[in-house]
C-alpha cells in the first residue's frame, strides 16, 4: 500500500520513533484504543479504527513538524519544545501549543562539569567551551548569565554534539556540558556532577496552532482520561453520617465525593477518586474517623472534568 497517498483526510499524529519516550507513548496510545500495525522500517502507520495516521519521528524533530503545521498533534519532551522555540527569530510566535503534561519521561537539562574539577558555579564556565545537543537553550542560559541580549555577543563557546555528550569533558573537547539527566547514573559513571539546572522536562502532548482537525479534542480527551485513570484509584467506604464531613475532607474527590444512604440508619456509603500515591495514608485516616469496609479499585479508563 502506498501509505503517503492514504493520508488525505486523516489527522497526522507524530510520535517518537525510538528513545526514552517511545514505549510509554505506545502504551498511552493503546490505552486510548488507537489501533494500528506498524510495518517493519516504515515510519507511517494508518490507524484502523479512526481516521488518523501515526508518523514516527525523532523526538527532536517533532516540534518542527508540529510548529510548521505538517502534522496536527505530537508527543515529545518539553526540552525539545523549548529547544525548538529558543531557535525562533526574536518576536516570532511558536507554532507549537502545549495541550497537556503527560507525566512520564521526567528529566532535567543540567549543566555538568568534572566531579574532580574546580568548577562549582556555571558562571565559572563563562568564556570557556561548553558542549551540548541543546544549543538554543544553552545559549539562552549563558546569555542570561553573561547579561547579553544577543546570542551572537556570547563569550562562552557553545558547541553542538549529537550524542555521547557526557564524553566531551573526558576527551578534552569541553570544560562543561549541558545534557539531560534522568537517574544520574550516566553522569556519575562519566565522572561528572550537576551544578545547575537549565530546565525540567516531561513528555507533553502538543498541537499545531494552525490545526482545524476536530479529532484533536477527541484524542486529547482520551489521553486525559487514560492519564487520570493511571493517577487515581476509586476508594469506597461506609461511614457514620455524623463523620461524613470529616471523611469528605479526607477524600474530596475530583469534584465532590458520591454519597449514598444505606439501609442501616445513620450510615452512608461514600465513593471518591483518590491519588494512588496517597491511598495508604488516606485509608489510615479514614479508619481513624470510623470508616469501615474500605475498598480500593483500579480505574481502567475515565472521562473527568
Amino acid at each position: 500500500m502506498d501509505l503517503v497517498n492514504h493520508l488525505e483526510g486523516r489527522l497526522l499524529f507524530a510520535v517518537p520513533k525510538k528513545g526514552r519516550l517511545q514505549q510509554a507513548t505506545l502504551d498511552l496510545l493503546a490505552g486510548c484504543d488507537i489501533q494500528f500495525r506498524r510495518e517493519t522500517r516504515l515510519d507511517i502507520a494508518l490507524v484502523k479504527n479512526l481516521p488518523i495516521a501515526l508518523i514516527f519521528l525523532p523526538a527532536a524533530d517533532i516540534p518542527t513538524f508540529v510548529g510548521e503545521g505538517r502534522v496536527d498533534l505530537g508527543i515529545t519532551g518539553q526540552d525539545q519544545v523549548g529547544e525548538h522555540d529558543a531557535a525562533l527569530p526574536a518576536g516570532e510566535t511558536s507554532g507549537v501549543e502545549e495541550v497537556m503534561d503527560l507525566g512520564f519521561g521526567r528529566c532535567k537539562l543540567q549543566v555538568q562539569v568534572p566531579e574532580k574539577g574546580t568548577i562549582t558555579d556555571p558562571k565559572q564556565l563563562i568564556g570557556r567551551n561548553v558542549v551540548t545537543s541543546f544549543t538554543g537553550l544553552t545559549e539562552a542560559f549563558f546569555a542570561k548569565l553573561e547579561g547579553k541580549s544577543e546570542k551572537s555577543e556570547l563569550t562562552t563557546k557553545i558547541k553542538y554534539v549529537g550524542g555521547s555528550v557526557e564524553a566531551a569533558c573526558a576527551l578534552g573537547v569541553a570544560d562543561g556540558i549541558v545534557d539531560l539527566v534522568e537517574s544520574g547514573e550516566t553522569m556519575k559513571a562519566a565522572g561528572l556532577k550537576a551544578i545547575d539546572t537549565v530546565m525540567e522536562s516531561t513528555a507533553v502532548l502538543v498541537k499545531s496552532r494552525g490545526t482545524k482537525n476536530e479529532l484533536v479534542e477527541l484524542i486529547a480527551s482520551r489521553i486525559r482520561g487514560v492519564i487520570t485513570a493511571q493517577r487515581y484509584v476509586l476508594c469506597q467506604y461506609n461511614i457514620p453520617r455524623t463523620e461524613l464531613a470529616t471523611a469528605s475532607r479526607i477524600t474530596p474527590g475530583k469534584r465532590a465525593p458520591t454519597v449514598t444512604a444505606l439501609e442501616d440508619d445513620g450510615w452512608v456509603a461514600v465513593s471518591s477518586m483518590v491519588e494512588k500515591k496517597s491511598i495508604a495514608t488516606v485509608m489510615d485516616q479514614l479508619t481513624e474517623v470510623g470508616a469501615t469496609d474500605i475498598l480500593v479499585m483500579n480505574i481502567a479508563n475515565s472521562r473527568t472534568a
